[in-house]
């Protein structure tokens, strides 16, 4: 989902970000499709649109890695939060950061967590999803 545009200087990539909400199509062999895209890596999909976020399944789910999130708390009822291939618990802090903002979250397995958050984004809930690239 980077973007690449042509200046004077050669090609600039842009930090990933699509400006809206949309289901996820398909995911695995390290990324995920929606909207007629494809992103490699994994992604936060948030009221403020979707996101390139540099997280993998070795690295710790701490509050800085879901800074962003926390600061989109606004539009935010529920957080799926795609731990990978596992499940992997969150840790406290995380949660009571999460918690703090009004915010429920629930780990599962990336899988899981795309096929929920479909179903909730249909619905038309306040939900989000952190997702760890499979």
């Amino acid at each position: 989902m980077s973007s690449f545009a042509p200046s004077g200087k050669g090609i600039v990539v842009r930090q990933a970000h699509f400006p809206g909400r949309a289901p996820i199509d398909a995911y695995g062999n390290g990324g995920f499709r929606f909207a007629d895209m494809s992103h490699r890596g994994s992604l936060l999909m948030l009221p403020s649109g979707i996101h390139g976020w540099e997280m993998d399944a070795d690295m710790p789910l701490t509050v800085e890695n879901f800074r962003r999130v926390l600061d989109d708390a606004a539009g935010i009822e529920v957080l799926l939060v795609g731990t990978g291939p596992q499940l992997r618990p969150l840790p406290a802090e995380l949660k009571a950061a999460l918690k703090a903002k009004g915010i429920a979250s629930d780990p599962m397995s990336t899988g899981a967590a795309v096929r929920t958050y479909n179903i909730m984004l249909a619905e038309q809930r306040a939900v989000a999803a952190a997702l760890i690239a499979v």
